[in-house]
């Protein structure tokens, strides 16, 4: 089953800026090798199910040993038979929406 998980993932208390720690989780992700999206407020990544929470556990990992507090939200959706969603859905909203003016 084709899992798609959008997530972002951040220690608290760690100052204002928190792009390094943003930055060490997108690496685990790249390093991965699993289809992914960096977003502004989060990346989606797609894979098998536990090949996907492999990397969100391992982005956690990677952030846990000198960060106190770590916050992280998750989104999935899951779907049978599915192949290159991170780009198939966006390309089928797009068609509907038409070529831009």
């Amino acid at each position: 089953m084709s899992v798609i998980a959008d997530f972002s993932i951040f220690p608290i208390g760690r100052g204002e800026s928190l792009s390094p720690y943003a930055a060490r989780a997108v690496a685990v992700v790249k390093a991965s090798g699993l289809p992914h999206i960096v977003g502004p407020m989060g990346t989606s990544v797609e894979g098998e199910w536990d090949e996907v929470l492999s990397v969100i556990d391992a982005c956690y990992k990677a952030l846990e040993p000198d960060c106190g507090r770590v916050y992280a939200t998750v989104k999935f959706d899951c779907r049978k038979g599915r192949r290159d969603g991170l780009t198939a859905k966006t390309r089928v909203v797009a068609a509907l929406l038409g070529p831009e003016t």
